[in-house]
C-alpha cells in the first residue's frame, strides 16, 4: 500500500495561527520544545553524532531559563539544525525531526514558529509508522488528550 503523503499545507489552520497569538511566548517556546523532542529520537538513532538538533533545542531551554535573547546564536542554531536536515537528504522522520528542532528554537524570535514544531513533528511521525498506519497515527497524536503529547491542538 502506497503510504500517503504529509503534506505541511494540508494541516495549515489559521484558527491555530490566531490562537497561538494570544498565548504567552515563552508558553509556546516550551510547546514547541515539548513537540520536537517528541520525534527527536527518529533523528538521534540515526544521526548519533549530529548533535544540532539537539542544540538548537538546548538553545530555546535557554532562552526560557534565561529570558537572554541573542539574535545571533538563535539564527545559528535554526539553520544549523535546519542544514542537518537537508544534509538527510530523502523525506523520512530523521529529516523532519531535525526541521522540528530548527522551528522549535525559532520561536525564540517569532512565537508562531511553534507551529512549525509541532508540524515537522506531526510530519515526522507520519513517517515513521507503517504505511497502513500512517494517517491513523498521525490523527491519534493530534486528538490524543494525554499529557505526554504537544501535537493535539
Amino acid at each position: 500500500m502506497k503510504k500517503s503523503k504529509f503534506s505541511l499545507t494540508q494541516h495549515k489552520d489559521k484558527s491555530i495561527v490566531e490562537f497561538v497569538k494570544k498565548i504567552d511566548h515563552k508558553i509556546l517556546a516550551v510547546w514547541a520544545i515539548d513537540c520536537a523532542e517528541r520525534v527527536l529520537p527518529y533523528f538521534e538513532g540515526k544521526y548519533p553524532e549530529d548533535h544540532r538538533p539537539r542544540n538548537a533545542i538546548e538553545t530555546l531551554q535557554t532562552w526560557i531559563n534565561t529570558g537572554v535573547f541573542k539574535m545571533a546564536v538563535i539564527r545559528k542554531a535554526s539553520l544549523a539544525a535546519h542544514a542537518a536536515a537537508r544534509e538527510v537528504g530523502e523525506d523520512n522522520a530523521a529529516r523532519s525531526a531535525a526541521r522540528a528542532a530548527g522551528q522549535a528554537v525559532a520561536t525564540a524570535h517569532v512565537p508562531t514558529h511553534s507551529i512549525g514544531a509541532a508540524i515537522y513533528a506531526l510530519q515526522g511521525i507520519h513517517r515513521a509508522t507503517n504505511s497502513s498506519d500512517a494517517d491513523a497515527a498521525v490523527a491519534k497524536e493530534r486528538e490524543n488528550g494525554n499529557t505526554n503529547t504537544c501535537l493535539n491542538w
